[in-house]
């Protein structure tokens, strides 16, 4: 596998887990949680960054 494959890989995967944790945190806990909103926000920069490190 190539540099650029893991690297679009690892961007979908962190893309997926950042909306998971965003809508856990923010439909299923009693009240709005803001560690896991934020912890999906971060989610969303680090695939942000992976992707611009694949060109």
């Amino acid at each position: 596998m190539d540099k650029n494959k893991i690297l679009s890989i690892a961007s979908v995967l962190l893309i997926v887990i950042g909306i998971a944790m965003i809508y856990i945190g923010g439909f299923y806990a009693p009240k709005v949680i803001l560690p896991p909103i934020l912890t999906g926000i971060g989610f969303f920069v680090l695939a942000w960054v992976f992707n611009a490190l694949k060109e």
